[in-house]
């Protein structure tokens, strides 16, 4: 069995790959394949999935380390990592052990939550039809799990939940949609399956239906389905806004700004901004880690995750979002001109990690409907209402 830190390591070593195509990914809207099947042959995709699908079942902690490395070396890299465990995790959470399309190590998945497709019964298996939006990696993957309605002789089943199809490569087309300033690099294009046949054998349940028999068999599986989001994408904000922090170090190292005798590290400007973007970002990833060890404990002990605690986590998560952001501004207000040049490093991250506060999973709205619930209110948003 391969310790959990190994996948760290992996993730850490595969950063002078991911860095060598972040200029193509960025220019050509989708991941390289080679950094794709890179992160696949080690095992990354396949770090929060069930023993069952091959997956290394790793702490929430070294799940957010490892996309958090790949995302050090591009953000865009790092949120393809990211949707990529999140679609094997939903696989775990909805197919039958054995579905032959997840057999690969190779296999790479793609998914979206953010529209319902249409599925209609027939003999054996399903007829799929629908276009989905922010598939992210679509063009690297294999496997394409589609959120669709169950229809039985033309009208929807009454009382059932979404389902998910599993659709192979080759059977759903990629509509070119991704027109986007930051992370254009991610590939988030639309799907699009017109009349596909998919057999019963890879239909899986819903998000509303879960299996719960492979729950009970997966301690990872078992961690509640908001924490699981934010957690992930937070981790993605935690590897830009590092590496800004970085390019910052370096930049003010060697410049001298304009109209002046001193580096720019010499500044009491630039020395201020780095202090507050460096306490800003690891006092709340020190948050964020914090709650998902005690997520984690909770969940080893099958001890109930509490709605106080749910709303904690998902206000740590909101606001470190909004730190990675805050940090990243911080050090490319004190660079100056420099920061939005084309081709410096510190203009690309500003655009990346803008995106990561926007995702409804982070939003900055999620702090007040947790403040609702610290104060005993019934929560609104779907992160703490129905995503528990």
């Amino acid at each position: 069995m391969t310790p959990e830190s190994d996948y760290i390591v992996r993730a850490r070593a595969l950063q002078p790959i991911v860095r060598a195509a972040a200029a193509e990914a960025d220019r050509e809207r989708r991941l390289p394949s080679r950094v794709a099947e890179a992160m696949a042959d080690q095992g990354l995709y396949r770090v929060a999935a069930p023993k069952w699908l091959d997956g290394a079942e790793a702490s929430p902690d070294t799940q957010i380390r490892v996309i958090e490395a790949i995302s050090e070396g591009d953000g865009a890299a790092g949120w393809n990592l990211m949707i990529g465990i999140e679609s094997f995790s939903l696989a775990g959470l909805a197919y039958e052990k054995g579905t032959d399309l997840f057999a690969d190590p190779a296999v790479i998945v793609c998914g979206s939550t953010a529209n319902v497709g249409r599925a209609d019964r027939v003999e054996g298996g399903y007829r799929v039809n629908g276009q989905w939006s922010f598939v992210s990696g679509c063009h690297n993957s294999r496997v394409f799990t589609a959120l669709v309605a169950p229809h039985a002789d033309g009208e929807p089943v009454p009382g059932q939940f979404p389902i998910q199809a599993a659709i192979p490569k080759g059977e759903f087309e990629i509509i070119d949609s991704w027109n986007v300033s930051g992370l254009r690099g991610s590939g988030s294009h639309d799907v699009r399956v017109d009349d596909v046949f998919v057999p019963d054998e890879h239909i899986g349940t819903g998000l509303g239906n879960v299996n719960r028999q492979r729950v009970a068999d997966s301690v990872v599986l078992q961690i509640p389905l908001g924490p699981r989001l934010a957690y992930n994408k937070v981790a993605v904000g935690f590897g830009i806004a590092r590496a800004a922090l970085d390019e910052f170090t370096k930049l003010a190292t060697g410049k001298t700004p304009r109209f002046s005798a001193i580096k720019l590290r010499d500044r009491p400007h630039a020395q201020h901004a780095i202090a507050r973007a460096e306490v800003r970002l690891r006092s709340a990833r020190a948050l964020v880690l914090d709650n998902a060890a005690a997520l984690w404990d909770a969940v080893r002990a099958n001890q109930q995750f509490s709605d106080r605690s749910r709303a904690l986590f998902a206000i740590a998560c909101s606001d470190a979002a909004l730190a990675c952001a805050e940090a990243v501004d911080t050090v490319a207000e004190a660079a100056g001109t420099t920061a939005n040049e084309i081709d410096s490093p510190l203009e690309k991250l500003a655009r990346d990690v803008r995106v990561i506060r926007q995702h409804m999973t982070v939003s900055p709205s999620l702090i007040d409907d947790g403040g609702r619930v610290l104060l005993g209110l019934e929560p609104e948003s779907v992160m703490l209402k129905v995503f528990r």
